[in-house]
């Protein structure tokens, strides 16, 4: 069976030609890619062979790579951002090539809903592809926005996997002690979610796969209180079919959570068949041994995160694996 990490970042390939024709974009003569004049990195997102060597040491045979939010770019004018959605997605699938232990998920920008459609439609074809990514939060329309039902009924349609990475947080009182990650980014997955479930979108399109990175960000801690809210009928809560606890079990997460404790919190909200390896590799926040946070459970639970999870959520990775070799 395949192990499979869904939470890897890469830089997309981009040479200066195309680089040049991109708003505040610029490559560097070694490859990497400057962004309004600053160095986008660590090194690690630019080499391949060193993602390679992470999965070798960390006993794994897969990974499904994403854009990592600094290029995400989220204050771009649409027009300027369907240029560089268009150049990153394709820089993607060229940072990748051919090599056969990895595949991509398409970078969705929701702060402009109809071209995250648009680009959606533009890809939906590439084998590469094995499912979508967005920033949750950030500068993105919320999930209950109107112009975003298009791309819902696109995802649920195709049964696809979209996985939430926390954009930047607006909020610049977290500005100080790198809370705008240690704070921000787990919030700003929760604030996502809410809409999503508590809207009712997870419930309208039960066939849009959707997951969390950062083992659901604080999500596991307080989907109680949401339960209860809805419970006593809160102001502004709608009277759903499914209550936020059940609409919650919809959702798959990945196991990034720093703490036992709380990976076991999880699996209790979650479900075992929910929960997916995630090393956020590679950058400081992450871990190079993923199945390392899962290993206090049992060897079964272990295994079934590894392999059966993740082909259940991203059913493509089996035939493009299969092609690759």
């Amino acid at each position: 069976m395949t192990r499979t990490d869904i939470h890897v970042h890469v830089a997309p390939a981009l040479d200066s030609k195309t680089a040049a024709t991109l708003s505040g974009a610029s490559v560097d003569s070694d490859g990497r890619i400057q962004i309004d004049g600053r160095q986008v990195g660590p090194a690690k997102l630019y080499d391949v062979p060193a993602l390679e060597a992470y999965l070798a040491a960390a006993g794994l045979d897969h990974a499904i790579v994403s854009l990592p939010p600094p290029f995400y770019r989220q204050q771009l004018s649409v027009d300027e951002a369907r240029a560089w959605v268009r150049a990153v997605n394709d820089g993607i699938l060229a940072r990748i090539g051919e090599h056969p232990a990895l595949t991509a998920l398409v970078y969705l920008p929701l702060e402009h809903p109809e071209l995250a459609v648009e680009e959606y439609q533009r890809t939906r074809s590439q084998k590469r592809f094995v499912g979508a990514t967005a920033a949750a939060g950030g500068r993105s329309a919320l999930g209950t926005d109107p112009r975003l039902v298009p791309l819902w009924e696109a995802l649920d349609a195709d049964g696809a996997a979209l996985l939430l990475h926390p954009g930047t947080s607006p909020d610049h009182r977290l500005d100080d002690f790198y809370l705008s990650n240690l704070l921000g980014n787990p919030s700003e997955t929760t604030v996502s979610v809410a809409h999503l479930a508590l809207g009712g979108v997870l419930q309208r399109y039960p066939d849009m796969q959707v997951v969390l990175v950062h083992c659901g960000g604080t999500l596991p801690a307080i989907v109680g209180r949401w339960e209860r809210g809805a419970e006593t009928h809160r102001p502004g809560l709608e009277d759903l079919a499914e209550s936020p606890r059940e609409s919650i079990r919809r959702l798959y997460v990945d196991c990034l959570a720093h703490d036992p404790a709380v990976v076991d919190l999880a699996v209790g909200i979650f479900g075992e068949e929910h929960i997916l390896l995630g090393s956020d590799w590679p950058f400081p926040m992450g871990t190079d041994d993923p199945i390392a946070l899962i290993q206090h459970l049992d060897g079964e639970f272990v295994e079934r995160v590894a392999t059966d999870n993740p082909a259940k959520v991203f059913p493509a990775i089996k035939s493009t694996l299969s092609r690759a070799g």
